[in-house]
């Protein structure tokens, strides 16, 4: 007789696919933040309102974009001894890019990031995907990588970002949701804020995962 086939969610499917597991291990499974713990200075420091949040994530994700794709390129030129010094510097000169590109766009944003932008540099997150996996890897595979760990970087961040503006603010992206009546949580738009937040989410994910794995 034949076995009856196993019905597989969506999530399942997708890991089994080799490329779809690279973007979603750092998107979900790997989460930077929420899993890893990596790079808790941008996470604590500029999640008081959900702008300067998602302005951090992008410039971070687009810093270990294109880090790992020159690291991934040029990782058979490298020699061995320097390759931790040459990441740094493929680093630093896109953190620069980004840099200029904030001050240009938004002069006032460039203001809220302050000196985080330019500490993207010292990021363990991009430093640890340049030698964890560009560097052993194919140009393809580290974009995706690149992709999924700055998308749930990003998503981590804003999780932050938009509990804390909230509750902090009575706003969201600078948007007024309640009456002039609301009380704010002025703790949330304070360094304790995003210690109670970053708590609260890591409960609720470590929740989530055990119900998935329980399933």
């Amino acid at each position: 007789m034949n076995k009856p086939s196993e019905k597989k969610g969506f999530f399942a499917t997708l890991e089994e696919n080799p490329s779809a597991d690279t973007f979603l291990r750092g998107l979900w499974k790997d989460n930077p933040v929420f899993v890893q713990v990596l790079g808790m200075c941008p996470v604590l420091a500029v999640t008081n309102t959900a702008e300067n949040a998602l302005a951090m994530g992008l410039a971070t994700a687009f810093v270990m974009l294109m880090s790992n794709v020159l690291v991934s390129s040029l990782r058979r030129f490298i020699p061995k001894q320097v390759r931790i010094a040459s990441y740094i510097l493929i680093i630093a000169t896109f953190v620069t890019i980004t840099d200029y590109a904030i001050m240009a766009i938004s002069v006032e944003l460039h203001k809220s990031l302050g000196a985080f932008i330019s500490l993207i540099v010292v990021n363990c997150l991009i430093l640890s995907r340049a030698e964890a996996f560009a560097s052993k890897n194919t140009i393809g595979r580290s974009v995706l990588d690149a992709l999924g760990m700055g998308v749930g970087f990003t998503f981590a961040l804003l999780c932050l970002g938009v509990v804390r503006e909230v509750l902090g603010n009575g706003s969201i992206f600078g948007l007024a949701l309640f009456p002039d009546t609301f009380q704010e949580w002025i703790v949330m738009i304070l360094p304790a804020g995003g210690f109670f937040t970053l708590a609260i989410w890591l409960l609720l994910f470590n929740i989530i995962n055990q119900k998935r794995a329980a399933t």
